[in-house]
Order: C-alpha cells, then structure tokens, then sequence
C-alpha cells in the first residue's frame, strides 16, 4: 500500500512547508498544474468542505482512490498487462532490425548499392529517438491506451507503402514516418509508473528492457530464414503482421492504465452516485489549455536533450548506453563480412546473433537475485546517500567490463580459418551481458538520482541509444571494411574496444564521486531538499519514477 499511510499527521512547521512535491516547481516531471496543498488535509488527503461553502470543487487524491486504481491491480493482471507490453516493445525494436536482411533484395530491385539501401534502417532509428520523445505528453493527457493503440496504428500502417514500395524514395519516407509513430519506452515505461510505487518497480523495468534489446537480435534471427526462403518485402509484411497481432492483444487485454484518467472517471462515478458531488478529478480542475499549452509541451520536449547536455551523470551514462547499443547495430551491418570468411549461410549468419541473446538473457537473470541485495543495502542505512544511489550501479561494476572484454575477445578470433569461430561467439555473449546490463543500471540510477526529473533523464538516455545506433548504421561497414589493412577487422573492433574502456571507467568514476556530482546538478539539488522519510525511516524522493507530466501524487 501507499508509503504515506500509517503515518502521524505532521506539526505545525510542516504544514506551513506545504506540499514537498509541489516546492520542486514548474519543471518536475511529475507534478499536476492544479496539485495544491489547499484542498488537502494533514495526512495529504482530499478534503471535502461541508457546510456554507457547497460549491468548491474538490480535487480526488491519489490516496482517496488507491484501492481503484492501477497501483492495486492483482499481480496475475500486472504480469499480464507487462507481458504485452513486452510483447509490443519487443515489435517495435523487431522492426528496427528485420528490415537489415533486405538489403540486398532492396540493392537488386531499385538498382542502388548496399550502402545506399542501409539508410532505410538508419532513418527509422534516428526517427524513432525523437518520436519516443514526441509522443510522451500525449500519453499523459489521453491515456496510455489511446496514444499507444494510435502509436501501433501508424507503424503499421507505414509498413504497407514500404512493402509495396516502386522505388527507394518511398521507402526511406514510409521507414522515416514509421519511427516517428513509435512511441517506445516513453509510454510503456510510463506504463510501469502507472502500476508500481517506486520500491516496486525494478524486476518489471528489468522485464521490459529485456524486450527492447531482445527485439533488436531477434530480427536478424528471423531474418537469416526470411532473406533464404523469400522476397525482401517479406521482410516489411512479416513486421507488419508482429504488429497487427501485438495491437490486437493490446486493444483487447490491456485496460487503460494512466492514474489521472482513472481519478477522473472514479470523481465522474462518485458525483453520479450523489456520495460526493463536489468531488472531481484532477483533470476536470485544470482546463486543457492551461495543463497543456504549446509552451509547457515544447518545454517538456526539450527538457531530455538540455539535462543530456548540461547533466554530467546524464551524459556519461546515456553515451555509455547509446555506444553499447550502436555496437548492436554496427555488427548487424558487420557480421556478414565476419561470418562470409568461414562460409556461413544467410541462415546460419541470422544464428550468428543467437549469443547476443543468450547475453542478454544471463543478464537480465543476474539482476533478480541483485535486486533483492539493493533493497536490503537501502533498508539497512536509510541514510546512507551511497546505499540510496550509487548501490544500484554496483552489479554493473562487475558486468560492465565485459564489453570491453568482449570486442577484444571479437576483434582478434574474427579474421576466419583457422580460428575457430566459437571465439567470436564467446566475445558477443559478452558483449551482450555488457549491454543488457547498461542499459537497466542506468536507467534504474536515474530514476532514483533525478526522481520526479526521472523522465527527462531516462529520456535521454533512450534518445542517445536510438540516435547514435541510426547513425553509425551506415559507416559500420566502410569504417569494418577500409581501416587496418589486411588486418580491418581486427583493428576496427581495437578501436572499438579502446573507445569502450573510457566510457566503462566512467561506470567507476559516478559510483565513487556520484555524490559530488550530484551537488553540482540543480536537477538532484532541487530533488534532495524535498526529500522526505517514510514511516521506516528511509529517504523517500517526492517521485522516484518516470513520467514525463505527473505521475498522480
């Protein structure tokens, strides 16, 4: 239940604080715009105001409808609702990959060269970055339901232009508008926020960054039988036919799940009913235009890329997440030159990517027993600024090194016979052990360091990931083929390797110094100087989840 119950109601001196979360100001992520202390009471509660004043409004509260909303839900009907989440960001990062094993059914047809064709791949990457960034605010003030269920509609629908494409030109436009239309991890981590509290929320993140980087390997897996045995356009159908089935499940099993829409539709019910007339949700008190304008939507949408510039913590941990997973990307373009030298089929090359997702698979099992370690750290010294934070990067202090373990151990057993190539196999399991386990650390590090700030900061983090993966999709292969000499491949992934150990020693550097940088970033000040302790007396955050308006306080 709600970290508030149980607790005594506050003295005379924290009342006249008001509310902590409403004291971080207008750029929290996770504030409501009518979210006041003026209708509260001492325990935070909606108050309903009898007597001559029977026409103020009141606004329902979280803790006034807990019971009804998401947070309560069964765990059968959470892990059902993540199940098709998982389903559908596995679709969405599906599409990002499938399309690489038309390549060259797309060179033959359109008369162009391989290199030219990659940008069908690159486009929707670079896209889809901005369009998970784009399409948040909607799904804060619709619902998560409507904006993902038009969020799938679109994808799929620019699917058919490029499968029936008569020249390149339409595919690069239908691929361009399709990453636009994905809504990605904005809604389906905000999905997450919708129905765990904080504490709660790290094995279902887990769960879901699991599909993410699992749909990026399992397109070329598929892929490898698709490009043997049919058309390239093939390739488009069968990811339009993933995300139609995906849609549907969607459509027919997940509920709505966004807390301001359920508080809004349980006051609509209760004022119905004659129990409490004055009694509305938090989005009836605020009118659309003032909770919604176009300045407050832009400001939103820049916030992600101004704390990637300006935050050091977010910069570091989002290029570190971005380069591992532009490495995916890379070796999708690069595993043919690879694997071409000990005579591998279309098929067994698509196999080729198997270890990948074995690595991502050992990770994300690693992090359970991690998870139950970080919350007995937390609740042994509730005090402790390092066992609140930078506890939750210490598994990666571990796993993080195989990455540049992993490319060194690629680079110099991938130059063919008489290697064997189980060599190169062994360095991308790593490599995705590594990459798995970055991408959950960092983001569950945000979330905790940046709180109600959390969207922005985990915001920039997926953008860096998608962004630098689209653009180093089209010079992976010249940059494989043309540097070193007889030797390319061997000192291209050196280089890939000495890149990755400077950005791996930054892993070290914010786990040890993580507190000083914390002080020099408003964001975490802001965030610190309204934090609270719960009934156990541990530190507790005004929000420590991601939401890119609010999340329903």
């Amino acid at each position: 239940m709600h970290a508030f119950r149980g607790r005594p109601p506050p003295d005379v001196s924290e009342k006249e604080k008001g509310d902590t979360g409403s004291q971080l100001g207008e750029d929290a992520d996770t504030l409501h715009p009518s979210d006041s202390v003026s209708n509260r009471n001492f325990y935070g509660h909606a108050q309903v105001h009898e007597g001559p004043r029977p026409n103020i409004r009141t606004e329902l509260k979280k803790d006034d409808a807990y019971d009804e909303l998401p947070f309560s839900y069964s765990k059968s009907t959470k892990w059902m609702i993540l199940t098709v989440v998982f389903l559908i960001q596995t679709s969405m990062n599906f599409n990002t990959s499938l399309y690489s094993n038309g390549l060259t059914g797309i060179s033959e047809e359109f008369g162009i060269r391989l290199q030219e064709a990659r940008w069908g791949a690159a486009i929707f990457l670079i896209t889809y970055a901005f369009g998970c960034e784009l399409w948040a605010p909607w799904s804060e003030e619709f619902g998560r339901k409507k904006v993902l269920q038009t969020s799938l509609f679109l994808v799929n629908i620019w699917c058919i232009p490029v499968a029936l494409a008569p020249n390149f030109a339409t595919i690069l436009v239908g691929r361009a508008l399709g990453g636009l239309s994905c809504a990605g991890g904005s809604v389906t981590l905000g999905m997450i926020a919708d129905m765990y509290e904080p504490a709660d929320q790290q094995v279902a993140v887990s769960f879901i960054v699991f599909s993410s980087v699992g749909g990026s390997v399992l397109g070329p897996i598929v892929g490898g039988f698709v490009e043997t045995y049919l058309d390239w356009r093939w390739c488009i159908w069968i990811q339009l036919l993933f995300g139609g089935f995906v849609q549907f499940l969607h459509l027919l099993l997940v509920p709505e799940t966004r807390c301001t829409i359920h508080l809004d539709r349980i006051a609509k019910k209760r004022r119905k009913s004659g129990m409490a007339p004055n009694l509305y949700g938090p989005n009836e008190l605020c009118p659309f235009r003032q909770r919604f304008s176009w300045k407050e939507v832009i400001k939103k949408w820049g916030r992600p890329f101004r704390m990637f510039v300006t935050e050091p913590i977010v910069l570091t941990l989002s290029l570190l997440s971005g380069f591992s997973d532009a490495l995916i990307f890379m070796q999708i373009q690069s595993f043919v030159l690879v694997y071409n030298q000990w005579g591998f089929s279309k098929i067994q090359l698509g196999l080729a990517f198997v270890p990948i997702g074995l690595g991502y698979l050992i990770a994300w099992l690693s992090f359970l027993p991690v998870f139950k370690r970080n919350k007995r750290a937390r609740d042994l010294k509730p005090h402790s600024e390092h066992a609140q934070y930078e506890s939750r990067l210490w598994w990666l202090l571990w796993t993080a090194p195989c990455l540049p373990i992993g490319l060194i151990i690629f680079a110099w057993t991938c130059s063919g016979p008489p290697i064997h190539w189980i060599g190169t196999m062994v360095g991308s399991t790593m490599i995705g052990i590594a990459n798995y386990s970055i991408y959950m650390a960092t983001i569950d590090y945000m979330i905790c360091a940046y709180g109600p700030y959390s969207a922005s900061a985990t915001g920039g983090n997926g953008w860096a990931r998608d962004f630098l993966a689209g653009v180093l999709t089209v010079p992976a292969t010249p940059f494989v083929s043309n540097i070193g000499g007889t030797r390319h491949l061997e000192i291209a992934n050196t280089i890939l390797f000495a890149i990755s150990l400077l950005l791996v020693a930054a892993i070290y550097i914010t786990y040890i110094y993580g507190p000083t940088l914390r002080k020099k970033s408003k964001y975490a000040q802001k965030l610190a100087k309204n934090t609270t302790l719960d009934e156990f007396g541990r530190s507790r955050p005004p929000s420590q989840i991601s939401d890119r308006d609010q999340l329903c306080l």
